[in-house]
């Protein structure tokens, strides 16, 4: 039970990119067609997923046991850095058209700040392991989903006249801000 309402915060209540406003950049990039959105999605899933784990154990083994706690943003920036530069080649030689799918957006995902938020956040909330990867899959999920949803009425709203002042960003950050005030009527859940 604990688990799903860890997902049901992680992706309607508490979505990172509606309520706690990390990843805003990919958001506004990235969200132009649906077929961009869903590959950013699924790198970020991928990517989210294993760099809390990755962390989490830094983490846990080698800053919590030596005292180096203070190190902690720094480490995981680095660490999230050098993981996808590692997915990134073990991509490209090992399946190249998963590569091809991801690969576009996988430097993309190195200045996401939603990755190094949630590697964090796994820490502050004391999440053992299965909960912390539970909960990046559920975060990485909510990011995709509100990306995916934001994508279809930006490409919505390109086929309609929209005054001239309101074309391109102030009209996609007044969109935003309606998407986070729909997602806030889920907060009554959890």
């Amino acid at each position: 039970m604990e688990y799903i309402l860890i997902f049901i915060a992680a992706v309607f209540v508490n979505n990172v990119v509606l309520a706690q406003f990390l990843g805003i950049c990919p958001f506004l990039g990235v969200s132009r067609k649906v077929e961009t959105a869903a590959g950013m999605g699924a790198a970020v899933t991928f990517v989210l997923t294993i760099a809390t784990i990755v962390t989490f154990l830094i983490q846990r083994y080698v800053l919590d046991a030596y005292g180096l706690g203070f190190m902690q943003t720094i480490t995981f920036i680095l660490v999230i850095a050098a993981l996808v530069q590692m997915v990134e080649i073990i991509l490209k030689k090992v399946s190249p058209a998963l590569y091809q799918a991801l690969g576009v957006f996988l430097p993309l995902i190195t200045t996401n700040c939603c990755i190094l938020g949630v590697a964090i956040l796994v820490i502050q909330k004391e999440y053992n392991l299965i909960e912390s990867i539970v909960y990046a899959v559920s975060t990485a999920i909510g990011f995709a989903l509100a990306l995916i949803i934001f994508a279809g009425i930006r490409e919505q709203l390109a086929m309609t006249r929209i005054p001239e002042g309101m074309k391109g960003a102030p009209i996609a950050l007044i969109t935003a801000g309606l998407l986070a005030m729909a997602f806030m009527g889920f907060s009554g859940i959890v």
